[in-house]
């Protein structure tokens, strides 16, 4: 009787289908053999703080266009018996509301145009680069209002009234009296980036999905 016959190993040269064989050099592998892509956490935690701050800086661009752009409210001085006092030249003036509208619309623009910065330059989303233009735009918001405010009119508004003179009108310190204008930037970044990674980012592969879906390779030769 002769033995049964047995099948020949498969040739060295035709790729292995084992999920679980070892990753290629420079490689890692996730869930079910997929390659992981992406930097990893200390390159993210390091780009992030670069976005901290660079958005940071951008405040005094913010404030300098806030100090620039906001309308001025109008004030006079005179004498009251033996002292001064200042009051609105306007008393149905908005300038006041403008001056915080302005601020606001001004941070929306500066959230937008920096979400899709750092969109256009990881093109990915992550929880570091979320909290960076959160805390960025926070940053640089509160750097405009103290940059807005320090290149607007003096605050000592009656040592202002008496130097332009009684009945003379001047401006008004540059003041936000809405501080949740602060919020402004980080909200509109947040939204913007999040917008453009779900409609532009990369997808990543079905953790479900099985390895043996993919279609056999064929034999070498």
């Amino acid at each position: 009787m002769t033995a049964p016959l047995t099948p020949p190993p498969p040739p060295h040269d035709q790729p292995s289908q084992d999920p679980w064989q070892a990753p290629p050099a420079g490689g890692a592998v996730g869930v079910a053999g997929y390659e992981e892509d992406g930097p990893g956490m200390k390159t993210e935690v390091r780009e992030a703080a670069v976005i901290t701050v660079g958005l940071a800086l951008c405040g005094v661009l913010l404030g300098v266009l806030w100090w620039w752009l906001a309308p001025h409210v109008p004030l006079m001085g005179g004498v009251v018996g033996k002292e001064w006092v200042v009051y609105l030249k306007d008393t149905e003036g908005e300038q006041a509301v403008g001056v915080d509208g302005t601020f606001t619309l001004l941070a929306l623009a500066f959230g937008a145009v920096s979400a899709l910065a750092v969109f256009l330059w990881r093109r990915r989303g992550g929880v570091p680069l979320a909290v960076s233009l959160a805390v960025g735009g926070v940053l640089g918001s509160l750097l405009a209002w103290r940059v807005g405010v320090w290149l607007g009119p003096t605050q000592n508004v009656l040592a202002h009234a008496k130097a332009v003179g009684k009945g003379v009108t001047f401006s008004a310190p540059l003041k936000l009296g809405a501080k949740g204008a602060l919020l402004a930037w980080s909200l509109a970044a947040l939204l913007v980036h999040l917008g453009l990674t779900a409609l532009f980012g990369p997808r990543d592969p079905d953790p479900y999905a099985s390895p043996y879906d993919a279609p056999p390779v064929p034999p070498a030769g």
